[in-house]
């Protein structure tokens, strides 16, 4: 049973540069202490939380792809993170999952954050998307989506459970760090998996203030991995797959999950 070692970036956003973004986070994979299965990056780690996506976004051959493909293939570890993508001449937040062979998959983010507009400028996803990586299952999710239990939910799926681990990168504001903190932590617990979310620091041009605290949470809602309040972080913490099942095995609360099916709509 493979464990699996996560790093995660949480990385001040230069608004709208991708350049300098990508260059910032270029420096902070020189950090990585050691060999790490998975690199978490933020939402938008391109440009930040814009919502002028025109001249910003890019297509599924573009440069932010390419740049995942190379540095995941250089630090032989999968790459996650999410940036504008235009498609069918409609803006997606999409998050991407490259892996060190270039073997990809995406998730577009079902629920967007009205309040600041979001649901006007981008397309919602309407897939849920389960990712296999190294033994584990993995369920991909973007910022908003955290507050809607329902899409996140674990469930029974022709005999075995949905996911391992819950993989969320965000840009959520200090304001709200005590809702991100309990809806990871909770997370966590209700699904009976480890929960990883990754946020950014600093101040966007809008004047809103991010202070990351990124953390990892065992199937316990227990913070395996904090990174420091608005600081620069690189930091990793290898995950247990034997763990995992102990803790499925002595405490099979999965055996009473509900039955349920999603509608889109």
């Amino acid at each position: 049973m493979q464990n699996l070692s996560i790093t995660i970036i949480q990385s001040e956003l230069r608004w709208r540069n991708p350049q300098e973004n990508l260059q910032t986070f270029d420096n902070l994979f020189e950090q990585i202490a050691s060999e790490t299965d998975l690199v978490v990056l933020p939402e938008m780690f391109t440009t930040g939380f814009t919502m002028q996506p025109e001249g910003l976004s890019e297509t599924m051959d573009g440069q932010a792809i390419g740049w995942m493909r190379s540095r995941a293939r250089k630090l032989s570890a999968a790459i996650v993170g999410s940036f504008i993508v235009e498609e069918n001449n409609r803006y997606l937040n999409r998050l991407v999952f490259m892996k060190p062979d270039g073997e990809m998959q995406y998730y577009d983010k079902k629920h967007l954050f009205r309040l600041a507009g979001e649901d006007e400028k981008y397309q919602p996803g309407d897939k849920k998307v389960i990712i296999h990586y190294k033994g584990w299952k993995i369920l991909p999710l973007i910022c908003y989506d955290l507050r809607f239990p329902v899409w996140s939910c674990n469930r029974i799926v022709e005999g075995q459970i949905e996911y391992d681990l819950m993989v969320l990168v965000a840009n959520w504001p200090q304001v709200r760090n005590y809702a991100w903190k309990t809806l990871l932590t909770a997370r966590a617990i209700e699904n009976q998996a480890f929960v990883a979310g990754v946020n950014r620091i600093g101040i966007d041009e809008n004047g809103k203030v991010y202070s990351g605290d990124s953390l990892v949470a065992d199937p316990w809602g227990a913070h395996i991995l904090i990174a420091p309040p608005s600081q620069t972080s690189v930091q990793s913490v290898v995950i247990s797959m034997q763990e995992l099942q102990k803790i499925r095995s002595n405490f099979p609360f999965h055996r009473d999950w509900d039955n349920f099916t999603i509608n889109i709509s």
